[in-house]
């Protein structure tokens, strides 16, 4: 599924075949790098004439679109770059990380805090959970968090129009003025059980599983990631998991509710580098600062929506939105 390897792995069981995967180099299907030419605020930044640099991505859309906007960045600056973008999952995109088979990736403050640094507990603050993440990660495993964007892609619960009409919905906790029959949601299988995803979003907003005046297991629907949002559209039922920056939200106008008790981690995304990297090639920092100032939500709606919905490749489609925000040439 596309983003629960991002959130919580079953870590034990995807350890355990790193050390194969590790031996035999990774595997990736990254595809190629558009040439390019950097322009207006990096067209005065440092050469990295010399730098060789691995470039890392997990296989899901939004992270691999990222990958490809740093890998245009790092050539069109001088850097011979390696493609190793579409790693399969989170845990085997950390371990090569940690292992210096990648030296660079974009990665998410919650799922750094929460999967790779071990953490029960979200920060509720995002930059308090940015600095606590960069900090940790690089006093234990030398890597060096840059700041992070805007975007913030966590979990969420959508609508469609018609069902925020009829129930009067803005946000999750609107929830309980629905009628229990009509509080039917569509999840994935891991978001269903883990004890961060359905369970204590639904408790936290006063509606528990299984109560009579919460929500009964009859009105629970298990579906694979990507068949949340057309079903949700279809009206399968009425609330669907999603992630905030799919494109398939804008295509299918679906509307997603304020999660106004902050039960959802942050998810905000930093440009990751290992400490030697950053040490010898400080000026990746100004390459990438500019360009993560303008992912927003709204941005990574529309990029991810090309390619999920339209069938762009993901480098295309990075290569276009660069030239078009006049980063590159």
């Amino acid at each position: 599924m596309r983003r629960t390897s991002l959130r919580l792995a079953a870590v034990a069981t995807t350890l355990s075949a790193l050390p194969v995967l590790a031996g035999c180099g990774l595997g990736t299907a990254g595809g190629y790098v558009p040439t390019a030419e950097l322009a207006g605020p990096l067209s005065d930044t440092d050469s990295l004439d010399g730098a060789t640099i691995a470039v890392g991505s997990k296989n899901f859309s939004e992270s691999v679109l990222l990958g490809k906007i740093a890998l245009i960045l790092l050539k069109a600056d001088g850097a011979d770059v390696t493609d190793l973008t579409n790693i399969p999952g989170s845990a085997s995109a950390r371990q090569a990380a940690l292992e210096d088979e990648i030296d660079l990736q974009w990665e998410y403050t919650g799922t750094g805090w929460i999967t790779y640094l071990g953490h029960d507990k979200p920060i509720k603050d995002e930059h308090e959970q940015y600095t606590a993440v960069r900090d940790e990660d690089l006093a234990k495993n030398d890597l060096v968090w840059l700041p992070p964007a805007p975007m913030n892609n966590t979990y969420g619960f959508a609508v469609t129009k018609q069902v925020q009409e009829k129930f009067g919905v803005q946000s999750l906790s609107d929830i309980k003025d629905v009628p229990v029959a009509e509080r039917t949601f569509c999840t994935e299988s891991e978001f269903a059980n883990r004890p961060d995803g359905l369970n204590g979003m639904l408790k936290t907003y006063g509606i528990p599983k299984g109560s009579p005046q919460g929500v009964p297991e009859k009105n629970l629907q298990i579906y694979q990631t990507g068949a949340i949002y057309d079903a949700t559209a279809q009206g399968r039922c009425n609330f669907g998991e999603v992630f905030t920056t799919d494109g398939r939200i804008v295509a299918l106008d679906l509307q997603v509710l304020k999660d106004d008790k902050q039960y959802f981690p942050n998810y905000n995304v930093s440009v990751v580098a290992s400490k030697d990297v950053m040490d010898a090639y400080p000026q990746i920092a100004d390459l990438v600062a500019p360009v993560t100032d303008e992912l927003t939500n709204d941005v990574l709606l529309k990029l991810n929506a090309q390619i999920d919905v339209d069938g762009r490749e993901p480098a295309d489609v990075a290569h276009e939105w660069l030239q078009e925000e006049g980063f590159i040439a």
